[in-house]
């Protein structure tokens, strides 16, 4: 619907600088769901703490808030049912909480209280009771038609802003649709794709991009009827500053891709975040087994400058 690129996440096994990334996303007006496993038995098992199994929660704001023992990070939810159906624990509407927090500071956060779903609670007991979250990253366009409908002006800085470039491709059997790396051979002769990232992320200071892959594989749905399945697709990344040309296998054979696709998976997008040194990379989607045709659209979205070409 946004036009997005989406990210899964597993927060019983989180990236180590997942706080960060949130905190970064909703700067950025990244859009951001939430949800816990559903109970094989019971259909929207309803818990004590008031939060419901298998049903699908909005975040809509975060909150850094100095208290007088210590800080705490606050996360605005949203319940789609709109109703008292809301958490009941530390931070809910009414908890004692609040109560050491000025009524200035409550107004600057729009603090209401009322059985509309919406409630606010701490990020350690977002990652103590809920289990997969999902982040759409939106491009400087959607941004752009975002801030025409609401009217509200989106911030115009770079670093709030990813940088998005893509490109539309084909696997074609006996010339680019070559495989992935176990299929040496062939391998090199898959669609490729320089990127060069001249810019680190701007908020912080280790030097690295954030750089997020997305591969799609077009019409699957549409040609369905046919009997064409989902393709198992995926995608490897190598580093190559200072190489010219595209990677051929003798490259690929001697070198280790310096970031990959979780898997190869017959999903409609496969994707994936990755943080690496500015410099130049070869990004190669592709098809799990050789002389797997289909179409295919990649995403690259880096919070930082990147130019890149097919080579």
């Amino acid at each position: 619907m946004t036009g997005g690129l989406t990210e899964f996440y597993d927060l019983k096994n989180p990236p180590a600088n997942f706080l960060q990334m949130m905190m970064k996303g909703f700067e950025m007006g990244s859009l951001f769901g939430c949800s816990i496993e559903a109970d094989p038995v019971v259909w929207e098992a309803r818990l004590r703490n008031g939060l419901v199994k298998g049903h699908a929660y909005s975040i809509s704001a975060m909150r850094v808030l100095n208290t007088s023992r210590n800080k705490v990070i606050l996360l605005r939810i949203r319940n789609p049912w709109g109703n008292s159906q809301e958490w009941n624990g530390a931070w809910s509407d009414h908890s004692s909480e609040w109560n050491g927090i000025s009524q200035q500071e409550k107004r600057e956060m729009g603090l209401h209280f009322a059985h509309d779903g919406e409630f606010w609670m701490s990020f350690q007991d977002f990652m103590r009771n809920f289990e997969k979250m999902e982040i759409c990253n939106l491009g400087p366009d959607v941004m752009n038609e975002i801030a025409e409908m609401t009217g509200i002006p989106r911030l115009r800085a770079i670093q709030h802003t990813w940088s998005v470039n893509s490109f539309h491709g084909s696997w074609r059997r006996g010339s680019t649709a070559g495989g992935c790396r176990n299929y040496l051979s062939s391998f090199a002769s898959n669609p490729q794709y320089r990127i060069r990232l001249t810019d680190a992320d701007p908020y912080d200071d280790d030097r690295l991009c954030t750089v997020i892959i997305a591969v799609m594989q077009k019409y699957r749905r549409e040609l369905k009827h046919t009997g064409l399945d989902t393709l198992a697709i995926g995608f490897s990344v190598y580093e190559t500053t200072g190489y010219r040309g595209r990677l051929d296998t003798k490259f690929i054979t001697d070198s280790v891709s310096c970031a990959r696709s979780p898997a190869f998976i017959n999903l409609r997008e496969v994707t994936g975040r990755f943080r690496v040194p500015p410099g130049e990379y070869v990004v190669i989607p592709s098809t799990y087994e050789p002389n797997e045709e289909g179409e295919f659209m990649l995403r690259i979205f880096t919070n930082g400058l990147i130019t890149s070409q097919e080579i």
